[in-house]
């Protein structure tokens, strides 16, 4: 297909008024394409392209938008953009007749038209459609930009993904990838017998997880009220209610910093199974991201941060002990006194945060926060997490200081988070106080106490795996993006200075 060739570089009001101007004249001529309210069309030019043998010869009706107009005089060839992708278009006066090929010429990249004519291919091979009428179903007013089949710039991309789209059509694939995981995921949970579920946005305790809320006023009920920071909390109460299978795929809110891989919404899936633990969940986890990518991509290589990553079946398993004895060079298991912990923490360069209790198990999640996650290229989970970072965790029966957890690393990026969790309401009730206490001291990001969760789980909850995984993180794995901006369509902006 051709190149597109850029229009006269006239201000872009200049062209906004011309555009509007001939609007004007097209309503005053009775053909004010605005109130054509539909097109019939029977093709689209991926399934032209894709079975030309079929269609050669046979007459088509397309619509989309113009993307490009090239020549002059009594022939013209156009590129029009559809659902599927693009065709180009051969648009001749001795076959459309002199009145309807003149209104076609005045017609301004970035139209919506609706097309009838015969496919066929031209002398150079490219498959077209022979033009023989063309109906303006949508004028645009504003012009695409000039350099529009190069279009960089991220902060116009983001915050005008319309244009994104229109312009640069290999960006809609993400989200077609995105669309094909999400149901990928759905299914794959659903043939294990889950059942999909919905829980409040709006909450009255913002808990479930360790963050930072947005807060909102009720004004009938005169009350604040939080956006979700996690689906934990209200997806483990079914389980306590008798539904032993359940997911939410959902928007989460954080009120925290923006970077490649945050956003402050961003869609997760949180699953719950009644009688299982985090080795179910290691299960799932990988068999969902690794089951994706080969549906979707037809294979287990992607690249991804500039690394070849191998997400087949049978990744590594270690305990956090296990790692920092590997990449930090401390074997806690050896050490059984918190300051000598801490010491042995500092000697390799690592530093508690300042409301962090100078315990063994902050000690050795500090060194693996800080010294390990780096070295965590290729698909690796890690195992129990010390209790001091995961309060809604279960106790390890051989090892009180930890807890059967797992989070799941590739390229040195957290892609899940799971938990044999915690069912007993005493200990829940005390690890919740510690939560509140550090609250007190200044950390806003700890659990609050909530009440009406520990009041269900005392009917008794039964041993339960969960797992929460980023989708956003996964459809950047399965499309190589590099930031969490590619995989949105509408991501977070700082508004522009008025």
């Amino acid at each position: 297909m051709a190149k597109f060739t850029p229009q006269a570089e006239l201000p872009v009001s200049e062209q906004a008024q011309i555009r509007r101007e001939k609007l004007a004249a097209l309503q005053a001529e009775g053909r004010d394409p605005f109130q054509i309210t539909k097109f019939d069309f029977n093709a689209d030019s991926a399934t032209i392209k894709g079975d030309y043998e079929g269609f050669e010869g046979k007459n088509v009706r397309i619509a989309g938008r113009l993307m490009s107009k090239r020549g002059q005089g009594k022939v013209m060839f156009c590129d029009l953009q559809d659902n599927t992708g693009r065709i180009q278009l051969f648009v001749k006066i001795d076959e459309m007749g002199e009145e309807e090929f003149a209104r076609f010429k005045k017609n301004d990249i970035g139209d919506i038209v609706g097309c009838e004519g015969e496919v066929f291919k031209t002398k150079t091979g490219e498959i077209s459609v022979r033009t023989r009428s063309v109906v303006l179903l949508s004028k645009s007013l504003l012009p695409l930009p000039e350099k529009y089949h190069g279009l960089t710039d991220k902060e116009i991309r983001f915050r005008q993904r319309y244009v994104d789209l229109m312009v640069n059509p290999e960006v809609k694939q993400n989200f077609v990838i995105r669309s094909r995981f999400i149901k990928f995921m759905r299914n794959y949970l659903d043939n294990m017998g889950y059942i999909e579920v919905e829980t409040p946005v709006l909450n009255t305790i913002a808990g479930g997880a360790s963050a930072r809320p947005f807060i909102t006023h009720h004004n009938t009920l005169d009350i604040d009220m939080y956006m979700r920071i996690a689906t934990e909390l209200p997806l483990k109460r079914l389980i306590i209610g008798g539904m032993d299978r359940v997911y939410e795929i959902g928007r989460i809110f954080r009120n925290e910093g923006m970077d490649p891989k945050h956003n402050p919404e961003f869609t997760s899936v949180e699953l719950y199974q009644a009688y299982a633990d985090f080795h179910d969940m290691m299960d799932i986890c990988e068999g969902i991201i690794s089951g994706a990518a080969k549906e979707i991509l037809g294979t287990y290589e992607v690249e991804w941060m500039g690394q070849k990553v191998n997400l087949a079946p049978g990744w590594r398993r270690m305990t956090m002990v296990e790692a920092v004895r590997e990449y930090v060079g401390i074997d806690f298991d050896a050490i059984t006194d918190d300051a000598e912990a801490v010491a042995a923490a500092k000697e390799k360069g690592v530093e508690l945060a300042d409301a962090a209790e100078k315990t063994w198990g902050n000690a050795l999640y500090a060194c693996f926060d800080q010294k390990v996650e780096d070295h965590l290229i290729q698909p690796t989970f890690i195992t129990m997490y010390p209790v001091e970072v995961s309060p809604l965790t279960k106790r390890s029966p051989s090892d009180p200081r930890l807890t059967e957890r797992f989070e799941a690393f590739i390229c040195h990026s957290e892609m899940g988070n799971a938990y044999s969790e915690l069912n007993d309401p005493i200990d829940q009730r005390g690890r919740f106080l510690k939560q509140v206490e550090q609250r007190e001291r200044g950390d806003d990001e700890t659990e609050m106490l909530d009440e009406d969760f520990l009041n269900a789980m005392e009917y008794g909850m039964p041993p339960t795996g969960g797992m929460g995984i980023g989708i956003d993180r996964c459809v950047m794995l399965l499309t190589g993006s590099d930031s969490i901006r590619e995989v949105i369509l509408f991501p977070t902006m700082k508004p522009l200075d008025n």
